[in-house]
């Protein structure tokens, strides 16, 4: 297993991360236990989560892929000071949590307790901020004028960030979490965090996780350099888009129990003719290097400069084992000129 650091924390973190999503929907304890002691065996030491798991997100399901992961840590205390742990508190939008309401200090404090109790450990690694407060960029309001940066004051979102980082610091002083990072955010938030940070003598993000693949690349190359500028660990997540770089729902397929079987909060907005054109266009490189689609699009992801770790899921433990298979060998020059032609003409799919 390859190791990298993450950003400016000091902390080893596999180059493969785990992620547990589908942890209490789509998977149950027994499928969990046998993914984390795979993982670990595998030397990953990277697990990724968060209070609004499992997705799709609802009322019923808020809140167990947590306590699924800490009825694991529980069975397994002796593992937990070799894992690298890693949630989020949920943005604004669903009512179950918090009224719905936006991320503040006080949200971030009594979500810390919270996320903690459900895990059952006395620490987080890694403690992220699951979307911004304001609209950004993400889950498909990639397109220009999907909606208007200046419909937001930037003073009132500088003094929201401020808060937020107040909130951080008191956990951090409390020995709660280690080291904090964002998610679904931008340069500008990336910086106007760090601005922040350094003129307070507060917290400093250390770590960002973006949606970032073969059909997502829009994170190349402004926020890539950004993040290795600053040393800001890019935590790609849905390197697969949502399953449908494995090429398991080209030619309308639907398969049972999949992601796309279930009703999506956001709709597959990446369903559209350019991605599955995409889609068989990766799949015949891949045939030609004799590896599966889905280990094509995670050796690409990881070998984009400024990457540090990528989240993979997985609902069975054969998808588990080709993911991670994936990371053991780099693609060669040419299949990455392959790929290199395809995203050209396919460069914003969805």
């Amino acid at each position: 297993m390859q190791f990298s650091t993450l950003g400016s924390s000091g902390e080893s973190v596999s180059r493969i991360c785990l992620g547990s999503m589908t942890w209490g929907l789509q998977n149950n304890q027994q499928d969990a236990d046998q993914q984390i002691a795979y993982a670990l065996e595998q030397g990953i030491n990277f697990i990724d989560t968060a209070e609004m798991y499992a997705v799709p997100p609802s009322a019923e399901t808020y809140g167990k892929t947590e306590s699924i992961i800490g009825d694991y840590l529980k069975r397994h205390t002796h593992q937990r000071k070799d894992i690298v742990l890693a949630s989020k508190i949920a943005g604004n939008g669903l009512p179950w949590v918090r009224e719905g309401g936006p991320i503040t200090g006080d949200a971030v404090i009594s979500s810390v307790d919270a996320s903690l109790k459900r895990l059952q450990t006395d620490y987080l690694d890694l403690y992220q901020l699951h979307w911004p407060n304001r609209t950004s960029p993400h889950f498909g309001k990639h397109s220009p004028n999907s909606y208007a940066f200046s419909d937001t004051d930037t003073s009132q979102q500088m003094d929201s960030m401020l808060d937020i980082l107040h909130g951080l610091a008191e956990c951090v002083k409390a020995g709660k979490i280690r080291h904090c990072g964002l998610s679904d955010d931008t340069p500008w938030g990336i910086n106007a965090f760090l601005k922040l940070s350094e003129q307070y003598n507060l917290p400093r993000m250390v770590s960002i996780q973006n949606e970032f693949s073969l059909l997502h690349a829009k994170d190349w190359p402004y926020l890539i350099e950004n993040c290795v500028r600053e040393h800001i660990a890019y935590l790609p997540w849905s390197p697969l888009a949502t399953g449908m770089l494995s090429g398991k729902y080209l030619n309308g397929q639907c398969p049972p129990g999949s992601r796309w079987s279930i009703k999506q909060r956001n709709g597959l907005f990446r369903d559209t003719p350019e991605s599955e054109a995409a889609v068989k266009a990766y799949q015949e490189i891949a045939q030609a290097n004799e590896i599966t689609t889905a280990q094509l699009a995670l050796k690409w992801c990881d070998q984009v400069d400024g990457v540090t770790s990528t989240i993979i899921g997985a609902t069975t433990m054969s998808q588990l084992k080709e993911n991670i298979e994936a990371f053991k060998a780099p693609l060669s020059e040419q299949a990455l000129s392959d790929i290199s032609a395809v995203l050209k003409k396919y460069p914003a799919p969805f």
